[in-house]
């Protein structure tokens, strides 16, 4: 595992900052390898509550991070959004809590993040599925644990 976590540093290292207009890339090491996803920011109030609504297509390798500064209870919900989500549920320190795979379209049903976390990243449905994601995977990006 030290190995996986020593190529995901070198690996985010590697890819220039993408923070300029409210972008970054971030790494998740997961069993099946390192997987790096290109985000838009949310955070603020405003963003994070707008978040991917009315969004009608999302490319594999894409989404946006919510950042909430600090670990605290979140939920989410799919109001306004017409594409299926996973909702991958990030603690301070980078570790994946919970993860809700293919969030249903225009739902207005809470999807709490049944852990404190600091971040979510959502992404296209079944990516989660198909890279191996799972809880106990490790982000790494500027927001998280130091990395």
């Amino acid at each position: 595992m030290a190995a996986v976590l020593t190529a995901a540093s070198l690996f985010v290292a590697a890819v220039p900052p993408a923070q300029a207009a409210g972008r970054a890339t971030i790494a998740i090491v997961s069993s099946t390898g390192v997987h790096a996803f290109d985000v838009q920011l949310a955070t603020n109030d405003a963003e994070r509550e707008r978040g991917l609504m009315f969004v009608k297509s999302l490319p594999e390798g894409q989404g946006m991070l919510f950042d909430f500064k600090r670990d605290q209870p979140v939920s989410f919900w799919m109001h306004n959004t017409y594409i299926p989500l996973d909702m991958i549920f990030i603690a301070g320190d980078g570790r994946i809590m919970h993860i809700a795979e293919n969030a249903k379209p225009l739902s207005d049903a809470l999807i709490p993040s049944q852990y404190p976390v600091r971040a979510v990243l959502e992404v296209i449905g079944g990516t989660a599925e198909k890279l191996g994601i799972k809880p106990g995977d490790q982000v790494s990006g500027s927001i998280f644990g130091g990395n």
